[in-house]
C-alpha cells in the first residue's frame, strides 16, 4: 500500500481512524501504567497517542490567519475570554503564594533543621508539583485550541465548508482532507486531556511523612 493510498484511506473517515488510533494507544498506555513499564516507554506511548491530532491541529491553526478568528468573534467574547484569563492568572498567582509558603514550612519541618536535607526534599516536592502544573497548563492549551478548531472547521468529520484558507495543502487534496479531519476539536480535546491526566502518573509517587 503506497503512501497516497494510506492518505486517501484515512481521508475517507479521518475521525474514525483517529479515534481508533487513540483508543489503541490508550489501551497500551493503561497496560504500561499497570505493568509499571519504564518511564521513557510511557512517554513514547503518550507521544504516539496525541501525535496525529496534534500535528493536524498545528497544521490547520498555523495555516489559518488570525483575522479569521477576529471575524468570527464578537466584542463580548473577545473581552470575556481575556477577563477569564486574567481571573485565572490572579487565582493561580494567589495560590502559588500560599502553596509556596506551605511547602517552605513543610520542608523545614521535615528536615528538622538538617540543612543538607532541605534541598533534596525541595527537589523531590518540585518533581511532583511541576508536572501537575504543566499538565494543567497543557489542558488549558488543549481546550483553547479545540475552541479555535470548532470555530474554524466546525464539528463535522469532514466539513463541506470551513474557514481554513484554500491554499493550505491545495496541491494535495487527499492529504488536506485527512489533516482537516484529524484536526477535529473533539478528537484533539479528548487526546490532549488524556495526556494531561496521564502526565502526573508518569513521574512516580512522592510520600512525605511528618
Amino acid at each position: 500500500m503506497t503512501e497516497n493510498r494510506v492518505v486517501t484511506l484515512v481521508g475517507r473517515h479521518p475521525l474514525v481512524w483517529g479515534a481508533a488510533w487513540s483508543a489503541a494507544f490508550g489501551v497500551v498506555l493503561a497496560a504500561a501504567v499497570a505493568a509499571d513499564w519504564p518511564g521513557w516507554l510511557d512517554w513514547l506511548v503518550l507521544a504516539a497517542l496525541v501525535t496525529p491530532s496534534l500535528v493536524a491541529t498545528v497544521v490547520v491553526l498555523s495555516g489559518t490567519p488570525r483575522r479569521h478568528f477576529d471575524e468570527m468573534s464578537s466584542v463580548f467574547s473577545h473581552f470575556f475570554v481575556r477577563y477569564l484569563a486574567l481571573v485565572i492568572a490572579v487565582g493561580a498567582w494567589s495560590a502559588s503564594v500560599v502553596v509556596g509558603a506551605t511547602i517552605s514550612q513543610t520542608i523545614q519541618l521535615a528536615a528538622e533543621g538538617r540543612e543538607e536535607e532541605i534541598v533534596g526534599i525541595g527537589f523531590n516536592v518540585m518533581s511532583v508539583i511541576v508536572p501537575l502544573v504543566v499538565a494543567v497548563l497543557w489542558a488549558a492549551f488543549v481546550l483553547r485550541c479545540a475552541w479555535f478548531l470548532a470555530k474554524v472547521r466546525g464539528w463535522a468529520e469532514v466539513p463541506d465548508r470551513d474557514r481554513i484558507p484554500d491554499g493550505l495543502l491545495a496541491r494535495h487534496p487527499a492529504l488536506r482532507r485527512a489533516v482537516v479531519g484529524l484536526a477535529h476539536p473533539a478528537l484533539f480535546a479528548v487526546t490532549g486531556l488524556a495526556v494531561a491526566i496521564a502526565v502526573p502518573f508518569t513521574v512516580g509517587e512522592f510520600n512525605l511523612t511528618l
